[in-house]
């Protein structure tokens, strides 16, 4: 199977409201997947007709090779936005619980649920039932659950909302060690900051239609190069530069410029150009774009259009 998880032109409306606007993509075995969008764009909807939830209105999916389904819900792991957990239950109760929905057997789920609430330091919580548990518990019990039967394919829908600094830090450990033991991860965010850690590769949704897909590179590719040059005159007119504004002298004769290479172009032209054309440096230093950016670049503009 090359891939865990395929949409192919996946379409879903709400009334006259087009959620899910033709949308394709596909994720591999040992792949974190970002999932990129506003409030509103798609991400939910999206990752509920993956889980069989509700149902496209055109397009396929499959997952694990298959029609989303029962038959395959046993090897997918789902930490939803919303947590919601069984309060009467304990801890450990709550974790076997899930292991047990998704077919294992009762010994292998709560000796893997020990195991995991151990990891997550929750050892000596094992008998606390769920409405005496924190909230940033509750949360590492309710990741257990996502995680017990080793999932080949888990989905997070916003999984660091309201999480702490430390549950936060944990969250991202699982999510690598999972990718690490060959399952695709699929987490959908709105931070840009998480992407940026964890993400092989990236989708960017905005009104339910894909604006961007590939590798963290590719996106930042997306934004023309901005550099910091001390130079003796102007880069301005040299070929690939965009534009090149003075921002002051800096003493003997040398001006600080704020620079703006051409979309598309490699900042490492500039040198070249600027041996070329006999323009002296000193100082050249490139500003690496950060995903906020990207995501303000591609999401705002195509926001901006619709």
């Amino acid at each position: 199977m090359q891939h865990a998880l395929r949409l192919d032109g996946v379409v879903k409306r709400f009334g006259a409201m087009t959620a899910v606007d033709h949308l394709s993509f596909a994720v591999a075995p040992g792949e974190v997947f970002g999932f990129l969008g506003g409030n509103g764009a798609g991400k939910t909807t999206s990752l509920r007709m993956v889980l069989d939830i509700i149902r496209p209105d055109a397009g396929s999916i499959e997952v694990l090779g298959k029609p989303p389904g029962r038959e395959s819900s046993r090897h997918l792991g789902f930490l939803p936005e919303e947590r919601g957990l069984y309060r009467s239950m304990t801890a450990l109760e709550t974790v076997v619980y899930f292991g047990r929905l998704k077919g294992m057997t009762a010994g292998d789920a709560r000796a893997k649920g020990r195991e995991l609430l151990d990891r997550f330091g929750l050892g000596a919580n094992l008998k606390t039932g769920v409405d005496k548990l924190s909230k940033g518990m509750a949360q590492k019990v309710q990741l257990a659950t996502a995680v017990i039967n080793a999932p080949r394919l888990l989905i997070l829908d916003e999984p660091f909302s309201g999480l702490d600094p430390v549950n936060q830090g944990l969250l991202e450990d699982e999510i690598l060690n999972a990718a690490k033991g060959g399952a695709a991860v699929v987490f959908s965010t709105h931070v840009m900051q998480h992407a940026e850690r964890l993400c092989d590769r990236l989708l960017l949704l905005a009104k339910g239609a894909k604006r961007f897909e590939g590798t963290q590179e590719a996106a930042r590719a997306t934004l023309p190069a901005r550099l910091d040059v001390v130079a003796r005159q102007s880069p301005a007119g040299l070929d690939g530069v965009e534009s090149a504004t003075a921002k002051g002298e800096v003493g003997e004769g040398w001006t600080a410029w704020d620079v703006r290479m051409a979309p598309g172009r490699d900042p490492a032209d500039l040198l070249q150009h600027c041996t070329m054309a006999g323009v002296p440096l000193r100082r050249f230093e490139q500003h690496r774009p950060g995903l906020h950016d990207v995501f303000l670049h591609i999401v705002g503009s195509a926001e901006a259009r619709a």
